[in-house]
Parts: structure tokens; C-alpha cells; sequence
């Protein structure tokens, strides 16, 4: 069965024309977002690793070295195991700092623009070779189906395809960094197609050739030569250096690199990528022996490369025939597309842009339009360069030596990866020393002696003889030895020689941990003006577009002024510039516009808070004591952020570090709003009241009113200094709000001032009632004839109403006594005062029972709040008046002790239990019969005596009696009211 070339041609065109609509799909949206950013999809597109040697030279391979053809999808296994210490620091790295190649991957360690023209021109002659056996796959899988040598016009259109879909969906975005959504789908899907068709053949030749299973058990047990030549390379071959090869191809490959890490979509797909990929190529690796031995059993012709096609056209399956030729279309296509877009990136910020922006950028968006044609161009001039490649060399090399060319170009990177990720001594030097030592290795053990063997060079190379008999049995391991023996040696030996430097030695602390903060304040103070400086570099337009972008990343306000939230921006900035154009001229350009000054020390606030944001933000999976720090400085933070009182901590300028969200619900002031501010520049009465507080000596300021009316808050403010280290000094403050428990004590107060009044009401009804009865009697007796008895009358009238007077008003202010939230402190003399309690106390049964003796002096005051002290001592006395017995003395004295004035009560009861002693003061405790007391009463003085700065003591026996100590803050005496006498 032979296929018409026009045919092949037709459905190679109907193919890619699918992945054009799959691609175009994933880029309208026509495609949910949750299928497209499945890890499955990413794990899939890493499928990318399996090219046309994959899929048409691993039959071959299998031929010529057995199972040595495994080693190939062994490296890549092993690397992919090793994705949490291998694979995940270098996406992280990628994602960070908006690295889309290994060139500027090796440019941000090194920090230099001659690595990263090293690694590209390297990489690009490393690859064209492979770019060069995908074209020649695909015209050589066309003339096993015709049978007939195809047309050089075939090869060119599918170039042409291929330039057509790379730059529609490859190089959509002016920024490579940017996720293309299309190419990842088609990719995925090329992946699913490949792995489908080689799996068919696989079925048809172990079911249509050998009946199944056993049917090729059988026939192995009759051909015992077929399964030893499968063993035999292993045993003499090179399968360590096979498996070296791969591994590093795994992931430095610049395909593997564009989807493992520029199109990654989180650090999630990588994790499940650590077995799924390995899975994808068990699963596409089950076919090739079957493959190879149906081919052997059915005697087919021609290299055992093209088994997968020529198989199934020799059983006449035509619909199997067709879909392993779309396989390798697949496999074909996926390479050049995803490497020469990665190619195009390293060129455009490796050797195009350098040269390019030396001249003045163009004006409006014409950077972007220039960036993305320049791209487009690269493509299409690589993917020819490829083309060109495959003239040359023709026939003259199998799929397996030209693919192994590249992954020996590829090997030369794992010095540099070493340095990258595990010895920051290394140097840019060592580094392009290496490179360049392994490259010449490989270019004159492998490149050259290959164009030789086309035709195109006559050097004269004889590896053999320069090497001995090795370089022609293991040419593989003799290539890579060699090479990577010099590299290595060269990169380690200049490495010593030369010292990093400091930019060296930030980068490489960078490539093992979270980048540090920038030290210094950003000379522009605002947005607009990072645009205008960025204008002179990029553009107008261009530089406003980005400052806009980094805005957006960073959720800030176009006004944003703060200099640690400006100098984020600037880091950001660069990271988006550095997907734009390479990171080493992206940090030339923010260096040299968006200046920083590196004699301002960065507010330990913003260093904090940057710090905090990049440990939030990073994907990456810390481990071991690291993990610890960071789970510990969590758990604090979380402590902190959580805890019941308002707690902010304040660096030694001022600047608010944290604000926790107590705070926020106690003054209003979001902690996005709070932190990075001066504290005296929060909204009143906060920042006044805090920065009062924190310049003034005390630690502790009780019962500080905030606010009038309802509004009015009750505080206690604490502080402690943090004193870890200079750069890190600062106060810790705490804020209590004690609003509602002061509610709560003047309700109780109140409460039991309304309860003493009713207490109260019989006495005072009865002390009313006689002098009513006085004025009553007075007023009959009145002999309007006698003048002078009527003015007698009226005075004692009057005196009888002033007593009158004297009961209610004493009772009226006494259950009056006002909002403790909104009386001030003022002298109150204390002898008025007691004989005031004494007149309330005097009206009730227990006070008539008891004399009152007095020893205070008329010139004593203390300082309070009179009706609340008024209730301290109507409390105090009462409670002593029902305990004396009939006819029993109180004895009150007060005297003046320093700045206290200390008042004594002494009654003659019969004294309080020892147990009871330590209950006193506690709510709803009392030593009174039920319905006698609420047991708030000494609660309510405890509180009230606390609130004046003051102390109160209980002394008693039981049987002698009982004995308070008051002490109260004194103050000047005022002008001593005339009382009338009781």
C-alpha cells in the first residue's frame, strides 16, 4: 500500500489546521479557563520532550543499542523526581524574576551580558541539528509511505506551517513571559495524539503480528537472538552517560525549559508533573519493543527508524497508516514550534535588544509593534535555519546521532547550573570559561566531524585518533566525557581564580532564597514620575504602560507616594521589564532611571512589610529549618494579628511596622492604611493620643478618655521597647478597651445606688414626716394679732422646710449621682462629705441604732468624682451601722499621710469570718441574710476606689468588731460649705 504524496501533504495541512482551531479556541475563550490551567494539560505539554526521534528513532535506537533506547525517558524520569530540589528553585527563579530562558537564567545568576550571549549562540548551533532532524523526519516518513523521494517543496511547506502557527500563537504577546493559552492547549493535545498513535502500532503489532502476548512469547522463545540483542549494548554500551544525556534534557532543553517553567502555571502542575511525566513516557515507551520485533518477524525493509509506519502499511491498515504519520507530524511540529520561540526569546534579549536600544526608543506604543515583529522574524529566520541545516546534511545521519549531538550541546549547561543552585562562590568568569572549553570539546568530537561526513567541511577531523579506538566504539561517552571534563575543570579552576561580585553575590543568594529587600529610598517620589524617567529609556507610552501594569500587580494607588510601596514598584518594574527584554538590560535600565539612594536607610517598616509580601507571594516549598522559621514567624504574626487587645509595634522613626486587627475595629483605621505611616499622621484622636504616648517616659496610662458622647471609648495604654538589634528597635504598643467594662461598673454603681435609695425610703419618709408635722402645727398656732409671734413662727417654719430641703436634695444627688464617664476629678472636702453619708445613713433603721463619732479635720480634700465617693462612704457606713448593736459607737477619723488622705471606720459589731475576708469584694458575695442584700455593694466601692487611684483594706476578728482603711489622693481643700446641724 503506497500513499500519494499530495495526500500526505493534504493531511498534514488538515492537522496543523486542527491545532490551529484548538489554539485559537484556548485564546477566545471558547475553551473553559479550569480545562486549560488543569495541571493534566501542563503535564501534557511537557510531552514536548518526545520529539520524531522519540517517536520514530527509538525503534531505531532500540535496534542498534537494545534497551539502552530507555535511557532516554529514564534521564528525564530521574530529573522530574527530583523536581523539589532540582526543578522548583529554578520556577521560582522564573516566576520571580520573569525569566522566559535559560540564557536569562544564567545572565541573572552570572549578571553577565557575555553569558547570556554565550548560552544563546550556543544553544542555537546546539540545536539546529535537532530543528534539522525534525524537517528530515517528516520528509523521510513521507517517502517510506510513497515510496518515492519527496519533493524538497514538501519539507518547505511544512516549514512554512509551522513559521505560520508559531507566530500566530506562539508570539502573540511583545513579552515572551506572557502564558500563551493556545500553544499549551495544542501542545497538550499534539502530546495526546502521538502517545495515542505510537500505542496503536504498539497494538497492532503485538495483537496483528503475534496474536497477542502470547503469541510473542513464543516467538521470542524461538528467536533467543532478538531478546539478546536487547541485553548486549547494556552491558558494554554507555547507558550511564545515555542517561546523563537525557537527564540534563529533561529540563535545560529549550523546549522543556519554555513549557516546564515560562508556561507554568503554578507551583501545583510541577508537583503533580513529578510523576505524571514520567507515567507519559512509560506509557509511550510500552511500544517500541513490540514494534521492533513485528518488524523483524515481518521482514520489513528500510531503517528500523521508520518500523511505526512502515508496520501498519504492510498490514494494509491505512486509517492506522495515516494516524502514525500525524504522530510524527505531532511530534515534529510540537519541537520546532516550542524551541525555536524559546530561541527567539534568548536571540531578541541576548543580542538583538543590547544593540538595538543603544539608539533612542521609538516613540508611542511602536516599542511593543517593534518587539513582536522582531520576534516574529526570529522565528521564521531560525525555523529556515533549520531548514537549511537539513539540506546539508541529507542522508547523511541517522535520527538517534543527531539528536544525541544536541543533548551533548545541552550537557555543557549542568556546570552552570551546579554554580546556579549549589556553590555561590562561582563566577561569571568560570562560567563563560566552562562554556566556552566544553563547546570547542563538542564542536570537534561531534559538530564538525558530522558536517565532514555531509560534505560541507574537509578538516580532516580523525576523533579516533586524537582519542584512541573509544571515540569511534562510544563516541557518545568519549564526546561527553571530554567535554564536560573540560568545562568543568575550567569553570571550577577560573571560578577560584576570580572573586564574584557583589551584584554576582546578591544574585546567587537570590538563586537559593527569597530575594532581600533593596536598601535605599527610590530617588522619584511618586508614579508619574517613575514614567517620566522610565520615558527616556522606553518611551512615553511604553513607560506608561508598564508603571500602570506593575501598579496593578501590586495593587497600589496611581497616587502612591510611600517610599516602601515606591520602591516595591520599582522591583516589580523591573521583574516586568526583565520579561520584556532580558534581565540584565532590564536592570541596567531601572538602575540607571529609578535610581536609588543609597545613603537613605530603608524604614525598617517597609523592610518588614516587603519582607512579609515576598514570604505571602512565594510558591516556593521551604524545607527543613527554613520551614521551621517560617512556620514559627506565621504562628507569631498570627498571634499577633488575632490577640484581644489592640497591639501595634512602631520602629524608632515613628513608622507604624504592624497594626493588628483589634486596632482595625477599634479606631477605624484599616492596617493597609496604618502600616508604613508616621503614627502622628493617623487620623485623629489616634495619632495624637499614641505619638503623646510614646514620647513620654510612662509605660502605663490608666482610664485615658477617647472621644465625647456616645462615642466615648475608655483606654489603658501599655508600651514596651523592642530593643533586638539598632536596625530593628522599635516599641511595642498595646491598647485595652475598657469602654464597656466602665459601662458595665456604672450600671452596677447606679444599681446599687437605686437599691440603697429604696433601702433608704422608709427613713427618709419618716424624717419628712415630723417636720411636716412641726409646720403643720406651727402654721395653726400662728396669732395673725401678735406680729412678733408670727415672725417667730415663720422662721421655725422655714427652718423645718430647710430640713426638709437638706433630706431630699441629699437623696436626690445621692441616687443621681451622674455618668462616671463624663465628671472630672475635683477637690472634694472630705468632712462635708462624711457628714453628708452620715445624714443619708442616719434616716434608715440600722443608722438610728448607732452613734456616729467624727475626728476629721475641716481643711482635708480629697480629689474625685463627689456623688461616686458619696456612695463609698453611705456603702461603708451603712454596712458598719448594720452591724453595730443597739446603741453601739461608729467611729470615723481621717488624716492626711503625704499625698493620701486616710480615712478610718471602726464599728463595734461582731466581726467577719476569716474565710469570708477574702470574698469581700467580690460581685453578688454578701454575709446577710437573702432579701437583706444584693452582695454588690462592697464590689461596687472596690471599683470605685480603684477608678480614683486609690486602695481599700478590710481588717476584722470575729467578735471584736470590724475596721476599714480608706485611702484616696489628696487635694487642696475647697471653701467649706455652712451645714445646718441634724
Amino acid at each position: 500500500m503506497t500513499l500519494e504524496a499530495g495526500w500526505l501533504l493534504a493531511a498534514a495541512t488538515g492537522y496543523l489546521s486542527l491545532l490551529f482551531l484548538i489554539a485559537l479556541a484556548a485564546e477566545r475563550g471558547w475553551l473553559p479557563d479550569r480545562l486549560l490551567r488543569h495541571p493534566a494539560v501542563y503535564v501534557l505539554s511537557l510531552g514536548v520532550f518526545a520529539t520524531s526521534w522519540s517517536f520514530y528513532g527509538s525503534v531505531g535506537f532500540a535496534a542498534s543499542d537494545g534497551y539502552q533506547f530507555l535511557t532516554i525517558y529514564l534521564g528525564p524520569t530521574l530529573a522530574f523526581l527530583l523536581a523539589p530540589v532540582l526543578l522548583a528553585p529554578i520556577l521560582r527563579l522564573a516566576r520571580e524574576h520573569q525569566l522566559t530562558s535559560l540564557a536569562d537564567l544564567f545572565t541573572f545568576r552570572y549578571r553577565s551580558q557575555a553569558a547570556g550571549v554565550a548560552v544563546t549562540l550556543f544553544m542555537l548551533v546546539g540545536s539546529l541539528p535537532y530543528i534539522a532532524l525534525q524537517i528530515r523526519a517528516v520528509t523521510e516518513s513521507a517517502q517510506v509511505l510513497t515510496r518515492q523521494t519527496p519533493p524538497h517543496l514538501l519539507a518547505l511547506a511544512f516549514c512554512a506551517l509551522l513559521i505560520l502557527f508559531a507566530t500566530l500563537f506562539g508570539a502573540r504577546h511583545a513579552a515572551p513571559g506572557e502564558r500563551h493559552e493556545g500553544l499549551v492547549a495544542a501542545v497538550a493535545f499534539e502530546s495526546l495524539v502521538k502517545l495515542a498513535a505510537l500505542l496503536a502500532v504498539g497494538a497492532l503489532a503485538l495483537f496483528g503480528v503475534f496474536g497477542g502476548p502470547g503469541g510473542l512469547n513464543e516467538w521470542l522463545a524461538a528467536n533467543p537472538a532478538a531478546l539478546e540483542r536487547m541485553y548486549e549494548p547494556v552491558h558494554s554500551g554507555s547507558w550511564t552517560t545515555l542517561l546523563l544525556l537525557a537527564f540534563a534534557a529533561a529540563f535545560l532543553l529549550p523546549r522543556q525549559f519554555h513549557m516546564a517553567f515560562t508556561e507554568a502555571t503554578d507551583a501545583r502542575g510541577l508537583r503533580i508533573a513529578a510523576w505524571g511525566f514520567p507515567l507519559f513516557l512509560l506509557l509511550l515507551n510500552l511500544a517500541i519493543p513490540p514494534i521492533l520485533w513485528a518488524g523483524q518477524e515481518r521482514g520489513l525493509a528500510g531503517a528500523p527508524d521508520y518500523f511505526v509506519l512502515a508496520l501498519p502499511q504492510a498490514e494494509g491498515n491505512a486509517l492506522l497508516t495515516i494516524a502514525a504519520f500525524l504522530g510524527g507530524v505531532s511530534a515534529a511540529s510540537a519541537m520546532v514550534i516550542v524551541t525555536t520561540l524559546a530561541l527567539a526569546a534568548m536571540a531578541m534579549n541576548h543580542l538583538l535588544l543590547p544593540a538595538s536600544l543603544t539608539r533612542r526608543p521609538p516613540e508611542g506604543g511602536n516599542l511593543y509593534r517593534w518587539l513582536l515583529w522582531s520576534r516574529r522574524g526570529l522565528v521564521a529566520l531560525i525555523i529556515l535555519a533549520g531548514y537549511a541545516f537539513h539540506l546539508l546534511l541529507q542522508q547523511r545521519a541517522g535520527l538517534v546521532e543527531m539528536g544525541l549531538i544536541s543533548f551533548v550541546a545541552v550537557a555543557q549547561f549542568l556546570p552552570g547550573i551546579v554554580g546556579l543552585l549549589l556553590w555561590p562562590r562561582a563566577t561569571r568568569q568560570g562560567f563563560v570559561a566552562g562554556l566556552l572549553g566544553g563547546g570547542t570539546v563538542w564542536a570537534g568530537l561531534l559538530l564538525l566531524p558530522l558536517l565532514e561526513r555531509a560534505g560541507f567541511l574537509a578538516f580532516g577531523l580523525d576523533p579516533a585518533a586524537l582519542l584512541g579506538t573509544v571515540a569511534t566504539e562510544s563516541p557518545w561517552f568519549t564526546a561527553t566525557t571530554a567535554s564536560l571534563a573540560v568545562n568543568g575543570a575550567l569553570f571550577l579552576a577560573v571560578s577560584l581564580a576570580t572573586r564574584p561580585t557583589e551584584a554576582e553575590a546578591r544574585a546567587a543568594r537570590a538563586c537559593v532564597q527569597a530575594t532581600p529587600p533593596a536598601t535605599g529610598v527610590v530617588a522619584a517620589g511618586s508614579a508619574e514620575q517613575f514614567s517620566e524617567r522610565l520615558a527616556e529609556a522606553v518611551g512615553p507610552e511604553v513607560a506608561r504602560r508598564e508603571v500602570r501594569r506593575a501598579l496593578k500587580d501590586l495593587d497600589l494607588a496611581p497616587d502612591e507616594d510611600r517610599p516602601g510601596e515606591l520602591t516595591r514598584l520599582r522591583e516589580q518594574i523591573e521583574r516586568n521589564l526583565s520579561g520584556l527584554m532580558g534581565p540584565l538590560l532590564a536592570r541596567m535600565i531601572v538602575d540607571e532611571r529609578l535610581r536609588l539612594e543609597p545613603h537613605t536607610r530603608q524604614a525598617l517598616a517597609d523592610t518588614v512589610r516587603h519582607v512579609e509580601a515576598r514570604l505571602a507571594d512565594s510558591t516556593i516549598e521551604l524545607h527543613g529549618l527554613s520551614r521551621e522559621l517560617d512556620s514559627l514567624r506565621r504562628y507569631h504574626r498570627q498571634v499577633l494579628h488575632d490577640l484581644p487587645l489592640g497591639a501595634a509595634t512602631v520602629a524608632l522613626d515613628g513608622e507604624v511596622i504592624h497594626w493588628n486587627q483589634s486596632l482595625v475595629t477599634l479606631t477605624g483605621i484599616d492596617e493597609e492604611a496604618a502600616t508604613g505611616r508616621p503614627v502622628a499622621e493617623l487620623p485623629a484622636p489616634w495619632g495624637g493620643l499614641l505619638a503623646g504616648f510614646l514620647r513620654t517616659d510612662d509605660r502605663r496610662l490608666r482610664k485615658v478618655q477617647v472621644g465625647q458622647g456616645e462615642a466615648t471609648r475608655w483606654l489603658n495604654l501599655h508600651k514596651a521597647a523592642i530593643e533586638a538589634d539598632r536596625d530593628a528597635a522599635g516599641t511595642v504598643v498595646l491598647v485595652e478597651d475598657l469602654t464597656d467594662l466602665q459601662r458595665l461598673e456604672a450600671e452596677l454603681a447606679h444599681s446599687e445606688r437605686l437599691a440603697s435609695v429604696g433601702r433608704l425610703a422608709a427613713g427618709v419618709a419618716h424624717e419628712i414626716g415630723n417636720p411636716v408635722t412641726n409646720i403643720d402645727g406651727l402654721a395653726q398656732a400662728l396669732d395673725p394679732a401678735d406680729p412678733q409671734a408670727v415672725t417667730t413662727g415663720l422662721g421655725q417654719i422655714r427652718t423645718q422646710t430647710r430640713r426638709i430641703s437638706d433630706i431630699l436634695q441629699a437623696l436626690m444627688r445621692f441616687s443621681h449621682g451622674g455618668d462616671a464617664d463624663t465628671r472630672a476629678s475635683e477637690p472634694v472636702a472630705v468632712a462635708p462629705l462624711v457628714e453628708e453619708a452620715i445624714r443619708l445613713v442616719a434616716v434608715s433603721g440600722s443608722g438610728k441604732r448607732a452613734a456616729f463619732e467624727r475626728h476629721i479635720a475641716t481643711d482635708l480634700a480629697v480629689l474625685g468624682d463627689e456623688p461616686r465617693l458619696l456612695q463609698v462612704l453611705v456603702n461603708l457606713l451603712g454596712n458598719a451601722a448594720d452591724a453595730s448593736p443597739a446603741g453601739g459607737t461608729v467611729e470615723i477619723s481621717a488624716e492626711a499621710e503625704g499625698d493620701a488622705i486616710v480615712l478610718d471606720l471602726i464599728d463595734e459589731g461582731g466581726g467577719i469570718e476569716p474565710d469570708h475576708l477574702e470574698r469581700l469584694f467580690e460581685p453578688f458575695f454578701t454575709t446577710k441574710a437573702p432579701g437583706e442584700g444584693t452582695g454588690l455593694g462592697l464590689a461596687v466601692v472596690y471599683h470605685i476606689v480603684q477608678a480614683h487611684y486609690g486602695r481599700i483594706d478590710i481588717e476584722s476578728r470575729a467578735g471584736e468588731g470590724t475596721r476599714v482603711n480608706l485611702r484616696l489622693p489628696a487635694a487642696p481643700a475647697p471653701e467649706t460649705r455652712h451645714e445646718e446641724p441634724i
